[in-house]
Order: structure tokens, then sequence, then C-alpha cells
């Protein structure tokens, strides 16, 4: 995929990686839309901010008739609340899986029609090593983006006829403020960017970023005793 003759939108793009997804594509040539709940905060010189609320259908359909010549959609929009599958509050539960499964289900069901009658492109779903692994104090969070990655592979299988390659981007620990308080090594949102903008150019399926989440995809053939071993 060439990347300068591209028009992208990036969801959250007003800060952490979003921000930096937007600061990458822009320097490839890519025509850049910037997507945020309050289009002010995006302070990145040279892209378009547009208004979108992903959790809101009404804002998703507006975005969609004013970004009508996107090519490349990139869903990087989430949160975490932290929320215990147990023991959380269960409208924090439902929060992350709205954002998370439900947000990105309903911006790539406004976007992918456009892209088709664009002339095809591609969609990057940004996921987490998490995906593939859970933390109990995280389950809500986990639980989402699972929901996210299989959302992800049956987009892969259905959009492709229509010309729409459909991508993951696997990433552990990030230098961004949802990881904050989180211990352990975190890459720099700049060379998940670029990473990311790579394999998009190359056509990439999957986009292992780093390697935490290379040993976990890789245990993942293991079974639930390579994934968690202090289980009797």
């Amino acid at each position: 995929m060439d990347l300068s003759t591209s028009t992208v939108l990036v969801t959250g793009a007003n800060r952490g990686l979003g921000r930096a997804l937007a600061a990458e594509l822009l320097s490839r040539g890519a025509t850049v839309y910037a997507g945020a709940r309050n289009p002010d905060q995006v302070d990145l010189p040279g892209v378009r901010p547009i208004a979108l609320d992903i959790t809101d259908p009404a804002s998703v359909a507006a975005a969609a008739k004013a970004a009508g010549d996107v090519t490349v959609l990139i869903n990087n929009a989430g949160i975490s609340t932290g929320g215990d599958l147990l023991a959380g509050d269960p409208d924090n539960i439902r929060r992350d899986m709205d954002t998370n499964f439900y947000g990105t289900l309903s911006v790539v069901r406004a976007f992918a029609p456009q892209i088709e009658a664009n002339g095809g492109g591609a969609i990057l779903n940004v996921l987490s090593v998490l995906s593939w692994f859970t933390f109990p104090e995280l389950g809500s969070y986990c639980a989402a983006k699972s929901a996210q990655w299989a959302l992800t592979n049956a987009l892969r299988v259905q959009l492709a006829d229509q010309g729409i390659r459909v991508a993951g981007l696997h990433v552990a620990g990030m230098d961004t403020d949802m990881s904050r308080d989180l211990d352990g090594p975190k890459t720099a949102p700049a060379d998940v960017a670029r990473l990311a903008a790579d394999g998009l150019a190359e056509g990439a399926y999957e986009i292992v970023v780093d390697d935490i989440s290379r040993q976990v995809q890789g245990g993942l053939a293991g079974g639930v005793a390579a994934l968690y071993p202090q289980l009797p």
C-alpha cells in the first residue's frame, strides 16, 4: 500500500498513540483526519481535525459524512476502566465493551462501504497483547480487547472481497496515559506508530510490536498451561 496517496482517519488522535500515528502517517505523505471527541484538542499541524465519539452513533455518522474520501481507517480510540469482572462496577465493564468492541464495530460499519467505494484500502485495529492474555485485575479490558481481536478476524474474511485488508496491531506496554501506573517496559508511541505504518505499507495482517507480545503469541499454541502456569 502506498501511504503517500492514502487518506487516513485515526480515531482518538488527540494524544498518545493516536497522535503519534497521525504524525507518522502525515510524515509519509498521507492526508490525515484526526478524530477526537473534542477536535479542539488536536494540536498536530497538517492534520484535519474531526469530531468523533465512537460510542455515539450520531457522531460516527456525521464523521463518515464529513470524511467521505477515507481509504485507510485506524481504530485507535479505546479505554480501560480497570474493571474486575467479578467485583468491578458493571457500568465500567459495559464502558470497556461499548468503547473497545461496539465503538470499533460502529466506525467500521460506517466507513467500510466508503473505503470500498473509494477503490479499497485498509483497516487497522489497535489491539493489545491483552487480547491474547488476561490479568484478572484488568479482566474487563482484556475481555473487550479479546472481543475486538475476534472482530478483527471476522472482518478480515468479510471485507477481503471488497478490497479492504484488515490488520491488527498487538503491543504490550506503551508510554501513554493509559499505562502510566503500570510497571514494566514501555515502548515509545512514536516507535509503535512507525512499526504500524510499516506493517500497513507491507500489507501485513498482524503487526506484533514487541518481544512480550511475540512471547505471548507463541504461548497461545501451548494452551492454558503455557499462559497460566500458576494454575494447579
